[in-house]
């Protein structure tokens, strides 16, 4: 993501998100309709995908947590705000709002620090799909995913969703969760690998944030490198991405971070990550 920018200020106020970054350079973006389980409207996905846009450009968050206030994480979006609404429109007025859905997984996905979703109760449609994205899931053993898609007539392959799924947790897992949209409660989700942590009841938001904390203390770069890589190879023959691995490490060892790690083992001390 490019630091340069145009004349627009920073945005202060996101009116359908709550935001916040503490003194460790973490920042948590909370769905906050819990009276509509944080169903998503219009201008949800637009600020989702301007928040992380600013965000990378002003390098200030070291790591991201993504939750839903309430009951659950995400049921997707609003039935009467969003799918009312796109009954209504043209074809190139729908494409604008699918191509803007896939903006928001795009950028969760290239931002260049960790995201981690905080898992609770439903995750369902959109909100499936958002956790999909992230690069952890934690999630409690109330968390249950449904990729709803074709049960409302549309193909399961939505936001990113048929490329996200297989390479998680495999193309037969995939198939049937994309084509059934049946749900997958917790003890499945960690069996096939569609979340990274099992947490105790209630606690996933604090397990979030401290990896959260974890991650904003390491190696920024090199997290962020590590992140681009993973999604940058994902589509590469070997020999690209060993090229690709060679050319970032060698840059890497020009930065002050490896020649940190170098003098703190030596003083037999902890680094002092610059994220540099």
């Amino acid at each position: 993501m490019s630091p340069f920018t145009g004349s627009a200020s920073r945005t202060s106020e996101w009116r359908h998100l709550r935001v916040s970054v503490d003194e460790s350079s973490v920042a948590t973006v909370t769905l906050a309709r819990p009276e509509k389980l944080n169903a998503l409207t219009f201008g949800a996905y637009a600020d989702l995908r301007d928040l992380l846009a600013e965000l990378a450009r002003e390098k200030t968050v070291r790591a991201l947590v993504l939750a839903g206030e309430g009951r659950g994480f995400c049921s997707g979006g609003d039935v009467d705000e969003i799918i009312g609404a796109t009954l209504g429109m043209d074809t190139s007025q729908l494409l604008d709002f699918n191509r803007m859905t896939g903006q928001v997984v795009r950028a969760i996905r290239e931002c260049p620090f960790p995201v981690i979703a905080a898992l609770h109760g439903v995750a369902a449609g959109a909100g499936a799909v958002l956790a999909l994205a992230a690069d952890f899931r934690l999630a409690d053993p109330s968390a249950r995913f449904a990729f709803l898609f074709t049960k409302v007539g549309l193909s399961g392959g939505d936001m990113g969703a048929a490329y996200l799924l297989p390479r998680i947790v495999g193309l037969g897992h995939a198939t049937r969760l994309l084509m059934l949209g049946d749900t997958v409660r917790a003890p499945e989700a960690e069996r096939i690998g569609l979340i990274s942590e099992l947490t105790d009841e209630g606690r996933s938001d604090e397990a979030a944030q401290a990896l959260a904390h974890r991650l904003a203390e390491g190696p920024a770069l090199a997290y962020a490198q590590t992140k681009a890589l993973l999604t940058a190879e994902l589509d590469m023959p070997l020999a690209a991405a060993v090229e690709m691995d060679a050319a970032t490490q060698a840059l890497l060892m020009n930065g002050e971070d490896y020649a940190e790690f170098h003098a703190a083992f030596t003083a037999k001390r902890p680094p002092k990550w610059q994220g540099k």
